[in-house]
C-alpha cells in the first residue's frame, strides 16, 4: 500500500467514528486498524463494510494502535483517513430564487474543548440544524477526539470554517438571517422569545461567552433562566437547551 502523508491523513478511532465515516463516505480510508487478538461482535459491521469497499485491514498491537491515536480509549478500532471534509459557506445559504425561510445554522465561537464541540456538534444533527459554523483560529477543530466525542456524528455534519465570524454574521444578514445570540447577561429569556427564521444561533466559550463583537452583531441575546446556587451551564449542555427551543419552535412552522 502506498504511503500517504501525515499532512493529508488522520487516524480516526472508536468504533461509532469509524462505522459512521464508513456509512457517511465522505472520507477516503487508507487503512482499517484492529487490535490483535480483539474480539469484539461490534467490529463485526466496521469488518464488513470495511471489505465491501475494498479498504485494507491491518492487525496491530494496542500499544501500536494508541501510538497512531494519541489516544488510549480507542475501542481497539481506527482508520487512516483523508482530513475532516469541511464545507463552503455558500453551500448552506440558498442561492438567488432560493427559500431561506426556515434555515437554521449553528455557530461556535471560540469553544476550545473538544468533548464540547463534539456534543455541540451532535445535538445540532439531532436538533435538525442546516449547517454549523466555527472560525478558523483559538478554537477546537473537527479532530478525531471531536469525532469520539460525538459519537460520529461529526461524521455526518456540514461545517463550514471561516476566517472572521464577523463578516460572516454580516453576510448571514444580507442573506436574511436572523441572528440570536446568547449571553447569561441577557435580560430577555430565550422562553419568551419568538424566534424569527431564518436564524443562526451562536453559541459561546466555556469561560467568556461570544466575544463582545459578535455580540454586538448579534440581533437579540437571549439568556437560560437559572435556579439555585449554580450561576452557569456547561457550554454543550446550554447548546443543547438552545437548539432545542429552536427545534420546537421550527416545528410549530411545519405543522
Amino acid at each position: 500500500m502506498k504511503k500517504t502523508s501525515d499532512k493529508q491523513t488522520e487516524t480516526l478511532y472508536g468504533i461509532h467514528p469509524v462505522l459512521e465515516a464508513l456509512q457517511a463516505g465522505r472520507r477516503k480510508f487508507h487503512a482499517l486498524y484492529l487490535v490483535q487478538d480483539k474480539h469484539n461482535v461490534r467490529l463485526t459491521p466496521v469488518m464488513e463494510l470495511a471489505g465491501k469497499l475494498n479498504i485494507p485491514i491491518q492487525w496491530i498491537s494496542h500499544a501500536a494502535l494508541t501510538a497512531k491515536c494519541n489516544a488510549e480509549f480507542h475501542q481497539g478500532i481506527g482508520a487512516a483517513v483523508s482530513l475532516y471534509p469541511f464545507i463552503d459557506l455558500s453551500e448552506i445559504i440558498p442561492g438567488p430564487g432560493k427559500t431561506t425561510k426556515n434555515s437554521f445554522l449553528l455557530m461556535i465561537d471560540s469553544v476550545l474543548d473538544p468533548q464540547n464541540l463534539g456534543a455541540l456538534v451532535r445535538t445540532a444533527l439531532c436538533a435538525g440544524a442546516d449547517g454549523i459554523i466555527i472560525p478558523k483560529d483559538r478554537a477546537a477543530s473537527p479532530t478525531p477526539a471531536v469525532s469520539k466525542a460525538s459519537a460520529g456524528a461529526l461524521e455526518h455534519a456540514g461545517i463550514c470554517q471561516v476566517t472572521n465570524l464577523v463578516q460572516t454574521i454580516q453576510t448571514l444578514k444580507k442573506n436574511g438571517f436572523w441572528i440570536l445570540g446568547t449571553a447569561a447577561h441577557a435580560k430577555t429569556s430565550l422562553f419568551s422569545t419568538e424566534i424569527a427564521f431564518p436564524t443562526v444561533v451562536v453559541i459561546g466559550s466555556e469561560g467568556k461567552g461570544i466575544r463582545p463583537l459578535v455580540q454586538k452583531n448579534c440581533d437579540l441575546l437571549v439568556s437560560i433562566p437559572l435556579c439555585g446556587p449554580v450561576t452557569s451551564l456547561n457550554a454543550s449542555a446550554a447548546g443543547a437547551i438552545i437548539l432545542y427551543e429552536v427545534f420546537r419552535q421550527r416545528s410549530k412552522l411545519r405543522t
